[in-house]
């Protein structure tokens, strides 16, 4: 099989992090373009907003970076930072890597998250700054300062060693109106190897998305869309919500199956909301 060119439009080094998986584990060559600023679609450091939605985004650098390279294939990572669906308490990272491809008239998407490093405090000495910044698993994980609050637009972005983090402390300090320094881990892909452990994680979902064709056209992405319920519980044999079978279909030509998953025969009644409500 031919290897296809994909183009990506990054510029803060996804490239290292996206191209290795999906060229090992697909026919397809990764190859950087430039020429678009990507900040102007929004920063981490809230200097610019972005607008829309998450996927929208990563497809907005996807079509640009197709145009730029004249390419009919493109790929493009973007990356949000929220509270964990947990228990809303733990910073959380959720990485999406947006794969188009025109000619085969497809748009596959790799998803990962899981707990960030994403760290803020509002220092005002030497010690509480140096305390946080070994917390936030600095020089590792970059930071970037504020004078007074995060809001401030005076911003110190990718330090990454401890002399120019003193060094930007004071000198945030000193035009400071409250004698505080808003001190914030780096998001950006380069500034942060947590970060980077989700990107290529998402690479590899898509590298496993993009393996699986559908049975029908053979278009790429054919993957898990849903879930069905109903497996009996235990001891009513009332219907659970715990899954049965996973629905498998293609975005492409709408071929659609249900796929029986291996589980046991009945549920436990604690997942049972007649038996356990």
């Amino acid at each position: 099989m031919t290897c296809q060119r994909v183009v990506f439009l990054t510029q803060h080094g996804k490239e290292s992090l996206v191209a290795p998986v999906l060229e090992a584990r697909t026919q397809r060559r990764v190859e950087l373009v430039s020429g678009f600023d990507t900040d102007l679609l929004g920063t981490f450091g809230r200097d610019i907003a972005r607008p829309g939605t998450q996927i929208e985004a990563a497809r907005r650098k996807a079509r640009i970076g197709m145009d730029l390279g004249q390419c009919p294939r493109g790929i493009a990572s973007e990356g949000a930072f929220v509270q964990d669906p947990y228990t809303g308490m733990i910073p959380w990272n959720v990485e999406v890597i947006v794969y188009i491809d025109d000619e085969a008239g497809v748009e596959v998407i790799g998803v990962a998250q899981g707990a960030a490093m994403n760290a803020q405090v509002l220092a005002s000495d030497p010690e509480s700054l140096q305390s946080f910044a070994t917390e936030a698993a600095f020089p590792a994980h970059h930071v970037m300062l504020r004078p007074d609050s995060a809001e401030d637009t005076r911003i110190w972005k990718g330090i990454s060693d401890w002399d120019a983090l003193h060094s930007a402390f004071h000198q945030a300090k000193a035009i400071s109106s409250n004698g505080k320094v808003f001190v914030e881990s780096d998001l950006r892909a380069f500034c942060n190897p947590t970060r980077q452990n989700l990107i290529r994680s998402a690479a590899e979902d898509l590298a496993r998305k993009l393996d699986s064709e559908c049975p029908q056209c053979n278009a790429p992405g054919y993957w898990t869309t849903d879930h069905i319920a109903g497996l009996p519980c235990r001891q009513c044999l009332t219907p659970t919500r715990v899954p049965i079978a996973q629905v498998w279909s293609c975005r492409k030509c709408g071929h659609r199956e249900e796929r029986r998953l291996p589980t046991d025969a009945f549920a436990d009644p604690s997942k049972c909301d007649f038996c356990n409500p």
